[in-house]
């Protein structure tokens, strides 16, 4: 049985298999996963953003964030909540986000 750091890195690495449709690096890089919470009975709760709220994937790519997660064996349920708050900007990304797109 994994503990939750375990299955939080797990969860982690699902969604970095989910790209941006406009921006050639995966959502985690990118910085729209604001936070990643899981509690005693494995229910993941997912805080996370778009580049844009009339992004066009507002509607799909929460859903395939939350279809991927939910996807994983230890995962007993996920709530994904979406914020604009803060706003996305190019400061969240990662350095391997930045340095793939030429900020570095």
């Amino acid at each position: 049985m994994m503990n939750k750091k375990e299955l939080e890195n797990r969860i982690i690495e699902v969604i970095k298999t989910i790209y941006d449709p406009e921006i050639p690096v995966n959502i985690y890089e990118l910085g729209l996963i604001y936070d990643v919470n899981v509690n005693d009975e494995n229910m993941v709760k997912i805080l996370m953003t778009l580049t844009t709220p009339n992004c066009p994937v507002a509607e799909s790519l929460p859903q395939e964030v939350k279809d991927k997660v939910k996807s994983l064996d230890q995962v007993s349920d996920v709530e994904l909540e979406m914020t604009f708050d803060p706003p996305w900007n190019k400061e969240l990304m990662s350095d391997e986000a930045k340095l793939e797109l030429g900020f570095l």
